[in-house]
């Protein structure tokens, strides 16, 4: 079934049975699908989470309180993943824990965003495997770890980011990832037809887009940042920007 038939199949359970859906963890990719047919499943009172402000990977749960009468939550529960003997630890990274929790056995799908500080981890799943993990997560990489219900996340999926002042011609999204990743004009322009830029969370193709402040532009493969402030034009009629690139 492709992506669209499934969320149209979710939107029509919701509506016609008075209840909740709810997709499992959705890719940029696969959240751009939604927002090209948004209006169309509207009428489902669609609403995205992926457990915290900054997660990429999101459900979609159909159905809103207004016409359902009661609330259900979205069925994410954040882990918090860390070493018994932090000095011992290897450096982990995204790849190490993303490994370890599909070793055993867990879809993708099933899992959504890593947060990684400080060798310790926040990932988000699904409610119905978080036991699982918690029983069955005992080593990252040659790591052993202890995995346990998160209670505080705020710490640990605060984004560490560098501020870096660039200087362009415009607010043209194209020019502002080509400064921002030192790549040529045409390495640039050639992310927008591969489909690898996404514009707060949406898959962009307009690479002449003029960026506003507190955009989030995430380019696959290079990373992500936000346009944050605009600080006037230089002596040569440059535009002077400060972003702040997620580490």
């Amino acid at each position: 079934m492709d992506e669209i038939q499934r969320l149209r199949e979710l939107a029509e359970r919701s509506y016609n049975n008075g209840q909740y859906t709810f997709t499992d963890f959705m890719s940029l990719a696969e959240l751009a699908v939604y927002y090209e047919n948004e209006s169309e499943l509207k009428y489902a009172h669609p609403e995205l989470f992926g457990g915290c402000e900054l997660s990429e990977r999101k459900m979609i749960r159909f159905g809103s309180e207004e016409e359902l009468g009661y609330v259900q939550e979205f069925p994410v529960t954040a882990l918090n993943i860390r070493p018994l003997a932090n000095k011992f630890a290897d450096d982990l990274n995204h790849r190490d824990f993303l490994g370890a929790l599909m070793n055993l056995g867990i879809k993708r799908e099933m899992l959504g965003d890593i947060f990684i500080k400080d060798k310790e981890a926040c990932v988000f799943c699904r409610d119905n495997i978080a036991q699982f993990i918690v029983d069955n997560l005992t080593r990252v990489k040659h790591t052993s770890v202890k995995t346990v219900i998160a209670d505080n996340i705020d710490e640990i999926t605060a984004p560490d980011m560098d501020d870096k002042i660039i200087q362009v011609s415009s607010q043209r999204i194209d020019a502002v990832i080509a400064r921002v990743y030192n790549l040529s004009r045409q390495e640039a322009l050639d992310l927008f037809p591969a489909g690898l830029v996404y514009l707060n969370g949406r898959s962009c193709s307009e690479n002449a887009k003029q960026l506003s402040v507190s955009d989030v532009i995430s380019v696959r493969g290079k990373g992500k940042f936000e346009y944050t402030e605009e600080l006037g034009l230089s002596k040569k009629g440059k535009l002077n920007c400060r972003v702040r690139i997620y580490r």
